[in-house]
């Protein structure tokens, strides 16, 4: 059988380190020879956590490097790193033992030069205009004079004294601000939220309602402009309801907003002056208006007065067209008088035509049968009356059979209604009693307590005690020094009165004689 030998080799002289040990010395190496550096590479994948870190590659041709952007250092970034961008990213290189890797730990990241923020500016453009938010057919046109304008931009910029005063000189309106900041990375969210909330306001409420929206913000370089850049605010301005009017750097400054919104305007000045017309120009213009139209009606009313007169001059004349309706008048006068004598005696004849058969007889027979007639109608009309009271009485006797039960329970009811009375009223008479006596026995018992309390804090319970009353001439005394100045004194005790008698004055200090000391 061979022996296995368990002893272990010899090592030679090299030092052993554990894995937390040389990942450490690898830290400290590469974090110690590469302190602050600029790396330029092609951003690769990125990723946004809900923590709100960034993570993502940076990359060459040949190699790539893992880079991590904090929350804080996202927060402060310019420009975030979008996939395909080319940057510069400035960091510090660092090492994670727990995956065997180093990284670069990015603070800022600026586009590899114009070039490259252009063309993700361009690239950004052509997808969003692939939606249709850059359509002309979806821009508003602007109210010709609006009730309150909204503005946002910066509260402490010039941007705004330049609006307000243009404003002020042009056509005075009511202007709401909704403070936002231009540029940084809480540029286009702030923007973005101002858009939506003007468009949130409601009609009539309490805060009105922008008839213009105006954003606006001064020059300066793409990167200071780049907020306006942003997709959030493209979108927020593409789905503004209010007409929006773009004032976004000077004239030679174009952003993605100035695409998605209703008007541009090269400078904030020219957004004012776009948003109102000319006060002076429009009341120019009325009053230019109103003196056309004086002098159209007076013109109107001079035409129309001269083709009245020409008329009147091809009219004929009042005494030819009333000289012949006069001489018809006349002739119809001289003949009435002829026409009403024949009219009379027409009417006499007819009036004896129809007289002749009228005989007396006649007249008696139409009204015997005129008086049997009415002895008829009089006949129904006591049988008819006869019925309708027949009727009347049926009906009276049903109400009254009627009304006697109904009469009997309504005094049954009221029977009650006194009995509950009678026993509701004994019954607070019984309590009413009840608390009179209950309340006296309440005041005597308080009574009494009082009069206990009066006897312990009275003085006699305190002459029980032990303790005594000094009265000096018919006072009480409560000092030696009174005790001595009186007459008389009296000491009460609990029972009963000592009368110590009259004192003889107290001699002045320094005099002699005799007699009875002072009591005390």
């Amino acid at each position: 059988m061979d022996l296995i030998d368990d002893t272990p080799a010899p090592q030679g002289n090299q030092p052993e380190y554990t894995v937390s040990e040389l990942s450490g010395a690898v830290k400290r190496v590469i974090e110690g020879e590469f302190g602050l550096v600029r790396v330029r590479g092609e951003v690769g994948r990125v990723s946004r956590p809900a923590s709100g870190h960034l993570y993502f590659d940076l990359k060459d041709d040949r190699s790539v490097i893992a880079a991590i952007s904090w929350k804080g250092q996202v927060a402060k970034m310019q420009v975030r790193p979008e996939e395909g961008m080319e940057v510069i990213a400035t960091g510090r290189m660092t090492t994670f033992p727990g995956q065997s890797k180093y990284q670069l730990i990015v603070d800022d990241v600026a586009p590899a030069g114009a070039g490259a923020l252009m063309a993700m500016l361009e690239k950004r453009r052509a997808a969003l205009a692939a939606e249709g938010l850059f359509d002309q057919a979806r821009k508003r046109r602007l109210p010709f004079l609006p009730g309150v304008i909204g503005v946002v931009t910066s509260p402490s910029g010039a941007v705004i004294r330049d609006i307000l005063h243009r404003l002020r000189d042009r056509f005075p309106r009511h202007v709401l601000i909704w403070p936002v900041a231009v540029q940084g990375q809480a540029c286009a969210a702030e923007v973005a939220a101002a858009i939506r909330g003007f468009n949130a306001i409601q009609p009539g409420g309490p805060i009105p309602r922008p008839d213009v929206i105006i954003v606006a913000r001064g020059g300066g370089s793409l990167e200071d402009l780049w907020g306006f850049n942003e997709e959030i605010v493209v979108r927020a301005a593409a789905g503004s309801e209010i007409p929006l009017i773009s004032a976004v750097g000077h004239e030679t400054d174009t952003t993605l907003i100035d695409y998605a919104s209703d008007l541009r305007a090269p400078t904030p000045t020219a957004a004012a002056e776009l948003a109102v017309p000319v006060r002076l120009e429009l009341l120019a213009g009325l009053d230019a208006t109103g003196a056309r139209l004086v002098r159209g009606v007076v013109q109107g009313v001079g035409l129309r007065g001269q083709r009245l007169r020409d008329l009147g001059r091809a009219l004929p004349r009042l005494d030819s067209l009333l000289s012949a309706p006069r001489q018809r008048l006349d002739g119809a006068g001289a003949r009435i008088g002829a026409a009403l004598g024949l009219a009379v005696a027409q009417k006499h004849r007819q009036f004896d035509r129809v007289a002749g058969p009228m005989r007396p007889e006649l007249l008696l027979g139409l009204a015997a049968r005129r008086r049997d007639g009415m002895r008829l109608w009089e006949q129904r009309l006591e049988a008819a009356l006869a019925r309708r009271l027949e009727r009347a009485r049926d009906r009276a006797d049903n109400q009254a059979g009627r009304l006697v039960p109904a009469l009997e329970r309504m005094i049954a009811a009221a029977d009650r209604r006194v009995q509950d009375g009678n026993r509701e009223l004994a019954a607070k008479g019984a309590r009413l009693d009840a608390a009179a006596g209950a309340r006296l026995k309440r005041l005597t018992d308080r009574l009494e307590a009082l009069d206990r309390t009066r006897g312990t804090l009275g003085y006699a319970e305190t002459l029980k005690r032990g303790y005594a009353v000094v009265r000096g001439d018919g006072h009480v005394v409560t000092t030696r020094a009174a005790a001595e100045k009186a007459a008389s004194l009296e000491v009460e005790f609990a029972d009963g009165r000592l009368a110590l008698g009259a004192r003889a004055p107290r001699k002045a200090k320094g005099e002699e004689g005799g007699g009875q000391g002072s009591l005390f």
